[in-house]
Parts: C-alpha cells; sequence; structure tokens
C-alpha cells in the first residue's frame, strides 16, 4: 500500500518558525513532523509515499531525498498554486492504482491503519476515515455517523454541531475516487466527502491516539512536551 502526505500548507499562524521553511518541517524534538509521519507508517508496513509540496518546497525535498536514508521510495510533486487537498492527487494520477492512505501531513498523530482496513473492506467502501471526539467541532470537519456509516460531513460549521466527531486527517482511498476529482482546485471536505457520504459510501473508525493539529505555537508546544514526555 501507497501514501500521500498532503505537505503544502503554509503554516502562516506559526509565524517566524515558517518564515523560510514548511508547516510540515518545523521540529518536533529533533525530527520535522513529516519525518513522524513516513516513520510511523513504515512500521506498518508502508514504504511508499507521494508528497506534494509547495512552500519552500526544497526543503522538504534536501532533507528527505528520494527517501532511501529512511527505507522507504518517496515521489514528489510541486504545485506552483496550491491544489487543494484532493486537487492535489491530480499530479499521482498514475501512481496510485490501488487503494491508498492519504494523510494531514500537518497533524502530529500515531495513526493506525489496520482499523481502517478492516472497516473499509467489511463495507466495500469507497472511503473510510479516521475520527476524533475533538472538541470543539466549530470551524473544523464535522462528521456525522451511524453504525460505521457517516451519513454527513459538514466542513468547517459556523455553529457547534454537537454529535459530531471531527476529521482526524486519515483517509483510506479506492482509486476509484481519482474519478470524483477534478481539474484544478478541490477540497476533500468540501467537495468529495459530502457526496460520498450520501451516496453511503463513507465509512468510518475511531482514531483512540493522541492527535495535534500544530496550526498554532500553543499546540506546537503542547506536541513538543507530548512527545518528550512520552519518550521518558
Amino acid at each position: 500500500m501507497k501514501a500521500l502526505l498532503l505537505a503544502a500548507g503554509l503554516g502562516t499562524r506559526l509565524g517566524p518558525l515558517t518564515e523560510n521553511m514548511p508547516k510540515v518541517m518545523v521540529n518536533l524534538n529533533g525530527k520535522p513532523l513529516l519525518q513522524h509521519h513516513i516513520e510511523n507508517f513504515k512500521k506498518q508496513g508502508i514504504t511508499e509515499f507521494a508528497i506534494n509540496t509547495h512552500y519552500f518546497p526544497q526543503a522538504i525535498k534536501d532533507y528527505f531525498q528520494d527517501g532511501s536514508k529512511f527505507g522507504v521510495k518517496i515521489t514528489y510533486s510541486f504545485e506552483p498554486e496550491l491544489l487543494g487537498t484532493s486537487g492535489a492527487l491530480n499530479n499521482f494520477r498514475d501512481f496510485f492504482t490501488e487503494k491508498f492512505i492519504l494523510v494531514y501531513a500537518d497533524v502530529l498523530a500515531d495513526f493506525k491503519i489496520q482499523p481502517l482496513i478492516e472497516v473499509h473492506e467489511r463495507n466495500k467502501a469507497l472511503a473510510t476515515i479516521a475520527l476524533d471526539k475533538l472538541r470543539p467541532t466549530k470551524g473544523k470537519g464535522a462528521v456525522l455517523v451511524s453504525g460505521e456509516k457517516v451519513t454527513e460531513f459538514v466542513e468547517k460549521p459556523t455553529e457547534e454541531i454537537p454529535d459530531a466527531l471531527i476529521n482526524s486527517g486519515l483517509y483510506l482511498l479506492e482509486p476509484e475516487i481519482l474519478q470524483r476529482i477534478p481539474a484544478g482546485f478541490s477540497d476533500f471536505g468540501h467537495d468529495i466527502l459530502p457526496p460520498i457520504a450520501k451516496e453511503e459510501k463513507l465509512y468510518w473508525t475511531m482514531h483512540n491516539g493522541h492527535l495535534f493539529d500544530i496550526g498554532t505555537p500553543e499546540i506546537l508546544r503542547q506536541a513538543q512536551e507530548f512527545i518528550k514526555n512520552s519518550k521518558q
């Protein structure tokens, strides 16, 4: 199985930390955030990665190169203009020919893929996503469920949705998903997942580990402290 690590974000809310490097290269206890993802998924048997780039792309490519020093293989794309979370797949249409993992790489999480695989295959899903109980739901990817089925996907609601779970940024996708993605910019939360939920082809499993959406200096500090303490 292959994985796409979405790494094109700017990280503007991190201020000076991302003035000269992409958000996914922010240091977390001696390693870039992106390296934590690669090492986590390598332990689970994934050794082929695609990484999309946009902001200071060379910082990522210079560090990881072809991936061989990390025991993996990496293929890159460059987006002169951001293509969005789903539009990024347009540069990898020939790369993903079997079901694959997609990760929002600007979060720190101990994602596990086996629970997704089990739910996905049991339900013959088009897409299966990992959800979390984080709060608030306002401004996030809010997801309503029934059993293992996602019944509604609401991207960045303006009000709290009390019964909703939160999109954690880990997907298992069939290659047929590429047929749903238009040329140019598109976003999973706004454009792709809501109609799949209505068609009853979107399923979910719970992410029960740690999850830090590295969007602010304070959350970055919390993530650094968590990693430091977990290794003591």
